[in-house]
């Protein structure tokens, strides 16, 4: 099983910066692909940003080279910076993963964390 828990989420005036972080608790996979989703309230979830085994990244387009998504040092963590914040940005984030190989053939995410709030004032 895989437990996921994001932090780093807030409240910030537009153009602001944060820095959502993520780790995986434990893993049971051979390789763990990860990445961040958000959802607005009344709408549908939106990629933002993943990582895959070999170290390669994808970026939802909305982003617009704003947001920065990395490994961490430690085994199976995950960051997301995010710079020049927009009120459209407002939502609840979260980290999810999947097994590299399932998540490579159909871009899809097994395991979720319970989402951090990111709140984005004009």
């Amino acid at each position: 099983q895989v437990q996921l828990v994001e932090s780093g989420g807030g409240s910030v005036q537009a153009g602001g910066s944060l820095r959502l972080s993520c780790a995986a608790s434990t893993y049971t996979y051979s390789s763990l692909c990860m990445g961040w989703v958000r959802q607005a309230p009344g709408k549908g979830r939106e990629g933002v940003a993943s990582v895959n085994d070999d170290g390669s990244t994808t970026y939802g387009d909305f982003v617009k080279g704003r947001f920065t998504v990395s490994k961490g040092n430690a085994k199976n963590t995950l960051y997301l910076q995010m710079n020049g914040l927009k009120p459209e940005d407002t939502a609840m984030y979260y980290c999810a993963a999947a097994d590299c190989g399932f998540w490579v053939r159909t871009g899809l995410y097994n395991y979720w964390g319970q989402g951090t709030q990111v709140t984005v004032s004009s």
